[in-house]
Order: C-alpha cells, then structure tokens, then sequence
C-alpha cells in the first residue's frame, strides 16, 4: 500500500504547524499543546524528529497510531495507575476546535491538568542504546551495576529504572543517577516514582510479550494531580519506547524495531549531519508509516483502521 503524505505550514524556525489555524500554547517536536484553562488539549502530528531535528517530510497516519496506543495503554493500565486521560470523542472537543473536527479526529487527547514532575522515568528491561555504550565502558548503567557478560539487547536481571532531565527542543536530556532524581523531586516522590515506573512497565511488558512485542525499553511522564500521582502524556508508543518483534530476538546485535529506524539508518547513510537534513524519499516514509501500524496491530491485537 502507498501512503501518501500531505502538506503543511511551517513557522519561522522551522517546525512545523498543526492543520489547525489557532497557535498552540506550546509545541513539542511531534506534539502540539493547547491550554483551555481546567484542561489540556493534546494533539499528535504526523511530523517526525530524528537526532533531534524536526523532518520537513510528515509520516502519514502517525499522529492517529501514537494517540490510539496511548489511549489503549491507558484503559489496559486501568488499575495499576491514574492517568490524565478525559476523552478522544471529537464531541467533546471545545467549540473553537470544532471546526477542525475532521483532522483533529483520532489524534488528539483531552486531558486532566497535572503538575508534571521535571524529571523523565526511563524503566530498562535490555540493554540497548546508551545504556548499551555505558555498559561496555563501565559494567554500569546509569551507575547501577550489572552482571559481566552482558551483549547488545540482553535481557535484563530484572528492569532497571533510569530518570532523566527534560531537554529543550534541540537539546538531549541527560541520565542522571536516581539520587540526583531524589535531589530534584525528594526522595519519598523519587522511590514513588521508580515503584511505579516499574509496575506498570512489567504489566504492560507482560502484555506485550503475548501478543509477540518485546518493550525493551520505555519512558514515561507522571505528574501530581489532586494530591495522587498520575500517568501523563504520551505512553508506551514507538516514539517513547523501543518495541522488538519477538520472534526475531537474537542477543548479540541490533534489533529491527516497530518505529522510526528506516529514518535514522536512512539519515545515517544519507546525512553528515551537517546543516538541515535531507528530504526523505517515499519509500522510507512509507515503510516507516507502515511500521507504526504494524506496531499499533500488534499490540491492540486490532487492525489499524484511519480516521479520515
């Protein structure tokens, strides 16, 4: 199947606008946020980032997948942990967004406001990226000690958790040590926060497993909402998690993976990463949209069906 991609505007520096005409209150690198007082309205694009720049190619039918896995996830984690999840009904939306009905249909969340931790939970089940580098360096990851003889995309002792710091667009977050975590949000919220992560990512680890994915690695965002911590943002995605087919497993190397590696592999021998990236050609787009839904199919155990 050829998907195609449409076109949008871009700002001055360069990101890329929704297909909405009202500005959003903030604009992350493939989200954009709009404040409406008691609540928040979230919206997945379809752009793409990678080595953090925004593409000037989108990648079709993406914004729909990242915000039906989250709203899956969601319902699926009901029980384990609060989450800030209000409505994806385009009913619901607020009238000014009505007009925008149709594209907003399928990629938008409206959520409870919370106050956000500034600290990012990253839960490890396999050795894989930066952590993978550190390992090989130290025997550590993110100074916790693991056992010797570990390869690229072993599994795991038992998850490990990892906080980072929120990074500015165009700007990496950095790894820090769980007591640097405790220094920035207290210690009780730091051991909460690590309980938590923990839990729901072997839950929906669990989950994954059956139906053939392997989560080896994720990020999640909580805030404080009415005193109780909740799960907030984006969840369990390509975009925040590294997702590995199960049956192609094999310690010792690189997996393929259900997200954007077509747009890196492709950059890396395409890019030397001087000045703005280069176009993308269809075949990369098409194949990475195709791998989202793939990811989507495999995990809701449900066929991907558009919003148009």
């Amino acid at each position: 199947m050829r998907l195609l991609s449409k076109a949008t505007d871009y700002t001055e520096k360069g990101n890329r606008m929704s297909g909405i005409d009202i500005k959003p209150d903030a604009q992350g690198k493939v989200r954009d946020l709009y404040d409406l007082g008691d609540s928040l309205l979230l919206v997945a694009t379809d752009r793409i980032s990678a080595f953090d720049y925004i593409l000037e190619d989108e990648i079709p039918y993406k914004g729909q997948v990242l915000t039906q896995i989250s709203r899956f996830w969601f319902e699926l984690l009901d029980g384990v942990v609060e989450n800030h999840l209000i409505s994806c009904d385009v009913k619901d939306l607020p009238e000014q967004f009505a007009p925008y009905a149709d594209y907003l249909a399928g990629r938008f969340m409206l959520v409870k406001k919370a106050d956000m931790f500034p600290t990012e939970c990253i839960v490890r089940g396999y050795l894989a990226g930066s952590g993978l580098k550190e390992y090989e360096k130290e025997g550590t990851v993110c100074g916790i000690e693991l056992p010797e003889g570990l390869v690229n995309s072993s599994k795991l002792p038992s998850p490990i958790f990892t906080p980072s710091t929120k990074a500015e667009i165009g700007d990496h977050d950095e790894n820090i040590s769980f007591q640097r975590c405790a220094e920035i949000i207290g210690e009780e919220n730091a051991t909460k926060l690590r309980d938590l992560s923990i839990k729901v990512y072997e839950t929906a680890r669990d989950h994954a497993e059956k139906q053939g994915i392997i989560i080896a690695d994720t990020k999640f965002e909580f805030g404080i909402l009415d005193g109780e911590i909740i799960l907030a943002d984006e969840v369990l995605t390509p975009d925040s998690s590294r997702f590995w087919p199960g049956d192609e497993y094999e310690p010792g190397r690189d997996q393929p993976s259900f997200d954007k590696q077509f747009v890196r592999d492709w950059l890396n021998a395409n890019w030397d990463r001087t000045g703005n990236p280069p176009r993308l050609p269809q075949e990369i787009i098409d194949k990475t949209s195709e791998k989202y839904i793939q990811a989507y199919e495999k995990i809701t155990g449900k066929p991907f069906e558009p919003v148009r």
